[in-house]
């Protein structure tokens, strides 16, 4: 498989498909730069190799072409600055050939919102309420058509193609997987911060070294099943937080007040905790929890056992006696997987589970452990807490990562390797 670093891009054009997908205040400033920051690697080896980048990325989910609201124009200055080189801009994706094909060797050019067009995921758009069966059927095969020429105009711009946005690895989008049939396997290949991600993902799956200890927060444990249950056959320890606590509290015959609770899951909860009896795994679940009695950070708090929370009362964290136990499994571990945090960490007032959590993996880290953190709670739980610099690697995928778990293939990654 061709790599980055043994790929000359001198003279070349290079389409590079990162993942820009970036979240603007209401004057569409951006908030957090991480994922453009984690492309510059890759775009910068490009230019100074002497070749020139054709810069693509979705934003947001736009309905209709365009959406100013969803425009990449917004983020154009701030690549620019972190680039460090002027960075042209074409305002249609898919009528940018001319100033592809007049780019020279060292500048850059930032396409529009790939997302514009319906092409880019493949779904028709504006299609009745209700619509036929047959009507559907039939704007789906105009829709895929139009993609292929779609894809072949993207490609088209350049003499090869890089894939460096993890995030859409999960999506057979034009850009992220279609477009790479047509480059033959000299002229395609992953960037940095995709390969990272692959690695990352391969430790966790392949290159295991034990005890390994995945932690699962979230809200429902239907959201997690498919994960929870690839991953019961591979760890050793599995901690369940977040949301997920309750229901598999009230499934044991607790009270949890008006804590979140999926009452139609509870017989899965039960099925899960012998499964992992069965799979001689450690499954760990919170003892106790820190309550309130309104959905705020304000609000009146208490600990109680996660069995006895009483009406009136959601639990919005794990407890004392749970941080103990949870931190000191993961202090013991060899590989930790974490997603999601353990509470509502968006209020000040609930972020001490999630942080005990954070500063232990910090230590199994320091002490040799590989420790991979992902999903978009948790990498802000991370970032939070100024700690994403002392764990082995923070996955800028959501999606990717949980499909990845799964044990799904992810088409973006299939499209490069070629199996």
């Amino acid at each position: 498989m061709q790599t980055i670093d043994n790929f000359n891009f001198a003279g070349k054009k290079a389409f590079v498909r990162v993942d820009f997908n970036v979240p603007l205040d209401e004057n569409f400033n951006i908030t957090d730069d991480t994922r453009i920051r984690a492309a510059m690697p890759t775009l910068k080896k490009i230019l100074a190799d002497g070749g020139s980048v054709i810069i693509a990325s979705h934003m947001g989910r736009p309905k209709k072409n365009p959406d100013a609201k969803y425009s990449l124009q917004y983020i154009l200055k701030h690549v620019e600055k972190l680039l460090g080189v002027p960075v042209k801009f074409a305002a249609d994706c898919a009528k940018a050939s001319d100033m592809a094909a007049s780019l020279k060797n060292g500048e850059a050019l930032l396409l529009e919102n790939l997302r514009f067009y319906a092409e880019e995921e493949g779904k028709a758009r504006g299609l009745a309420e209700d619509a036929t069966d047959e009507e559907k059927a039939t704007a789906k095969k105009a829709i895929k058509e139009s993609q292929k020429e779609f894809t072949k105009t993207l490609a088209s711009y350049a003499d090869c193609y890089v894939n460096d946005a993890f995030g859409t690895a999960h999506r057979a989008h034009a850009s992220t997987a279609l477009i790479a049939k047509h480059f033959d396997e000299n002229n395609k290949m992953f960037g940095y911060l995709m390969e990272k991600e692959v690695l990352a993902v391969q430790k966790i799956l392949s290159d295991i070294e034990r005890p390994f200890t995945a932690i699962m927060g979230g809200s429902k444990v239907s959201s997690k099943i498919e994960i929870i249950e690839n991953l019961l056959g591979k760890v050793d320890n599995l901690i369940l937080a977040g949301g997920m606590t309750y229901t598999f509290s009230k499934a044991m015959g607790g009270n949890i007040g008006i804590s979140i609770c999926e009452s139609d899951k509870l017989d899965l909860a039960l099925e899960l905790i012998e499964k992992a009896k069965k799979n001689n795994v450690n499954l760990v679940l919170a003892v106790d929890a820190k309550i309130g009695d309104d959905f705020s950070n304000d609000c009146n708090t208490q600990f109680v056992s996660v069995k006895e929370i009483p009406d009136g009362w959601e639990g919005l964290d794990i407890g004392p006696e749970t941080e103990k136990i949870f931190a000191e499994v993961i202090k013991n571990s060899k590989t930790i997987l974490w997603n999601g945090p353990t509470g509502v960490f968006e209020f000040e007032n609930f972020t001490s589970g999630s942080k005990a959590v954070a500063n232990a993996i910090v230590e199994a880290t320091k002490k040799g452990a590989f420790s991979l953190v992902g999903g978009g709670d948790s990498v802000a739980c991370i970032n939070k807490f100024g700690l994403a610099d002392q764990v082995s690697y923070v996955s800028t995928g959501g999606g990717a990562l949980l499909e990845a778990i799964e044990g799904k293939v992810l088409p973006g990654i299939e499209a490069i390797r070629g199996f």
